[in-house]
């Protein structure tokens, strides 16, 4: 089976104190409008964390600091394995724009299950979950 790697950002309102994430809606493909965190391809010569910034100022027009790993992610789809580095991040330039997306939201500790996730993306939630504030 084909590996397929890949980043993610969990996009939060700040890296100290963790309230808010930020999840799109995928706006193309196979699972169109199911929820995930942004993100994508790691391209040659690419460090994880450059793929994310790249793959963020392409998709949401912002710059992101990239900080700590949380987990990566290994998940069997039917036709892939993937294979995720999920990273927590936070804005420090720009608005977060829609550019491939088909929506997105700001999730709190409470309604981080008000979505359908992806199934890749649905095995971290309880994690971020532990680690969000009221």
């Amino acid at each position: 089976m084909k590996t397929v790697k890949v980043v993610a950002a969990v996009i939060c309102d700040s890296l100290q104190e963790k309230k808010m994430i930020f999840a799109t809606a995928r706006g193309y493909g196979e699972f169109k409008g199911q929820w995930e965190f942004p993100g994508g391809k790691i391209e040659d010569g690419e460090t994880p964390q450059q793929a994310l910034e790249r793959e963020i100022q392409e998709e949401l027009d912002t710059k992101i600091a990239v900080g700590d790993l949380i987990e990566t992610i290994e998940y069997d789809y039917p036709t892939f394995h993937l294979s995720m580095d999920c990273f927590w991040c936070d804005v420090v330039e720009g608005e977060l724009r829609l550019l491939e997306a088909e929506d997105a939201k700001w999730l709190s500790r409470d309604t981080l299950y008000s979505v359908q996730w992806l199934p890749a993306d649905l095995t971290i939630i309880k994690q971020i979950e532990k680690e969000l504030v009221y």
